[in-house]
């Protein structure tokens, strides 16, 4: 006869109270999705791409605005980055320019063009960022409103 064990909310999230021999430590596996989620077509600035078609079903994907995305859309282009170091005795504040290389989710990559010098800066000391030039932007897409 098999004991029953009573109603546990957490096994949800991952947490057996009751574990048994066949998940150690009270975590259960992951059971694979039934369905992959769809792919959209995509630009590599993150717009979509006009003209393709979605799939029955299927969301449009809404662009958001993130400064990653517009440092981004903005390679080669010369720019100025303002940043502070808390708690530094050395320097509090430090002002880098250069060419945009690329930027991730928590960084920026600029090179001195006089000097071949990289930088690979963090996103947290950054304050902001200025340009000579006008910057590309693309707005974010909201449901129901054309461009």
């Amino acid at each position: 006869m098999s004991q029953q064990m009573p109603f546990n909310p957490y096994t949800q999230y991952g947490y057996d109270m009751y574990p048994s021999a066949q998940y150690p430590y009270g975590f259960q596996q992951q059971q694979p999705q039934a369905q992959q989620p769809q792919m959209v077509p995509m630009q590599p600035g993150g717009s979509m791409i006009p003209g393709i078609p979605f799939m029955p079903g299927q969301q449009p994907v809404v662009e958001e605005s993130y400064i990653e995305n517009i440092l981004r859309l903005n390679r080669g282009k010369v720019i100025t980055v303002y940043q502070t170091f808390e708690n530094n005795t050395q320097w509090n504040a430090k002002i880098f320019r250069g060419v945009l290389e690329t930027a991730g989710r928590d960084h920026i990559i600029l090179s001195d063009p006089q000097t071949g010098k990289r930088y690979l800066l963090l996103m947290v000391n950054t304050d902001y960022i200025t340009s000579d030039e006008e910057l590309n932007y693309i707005p974010p897409q909201i449901p129901g409103i054309p461009r």
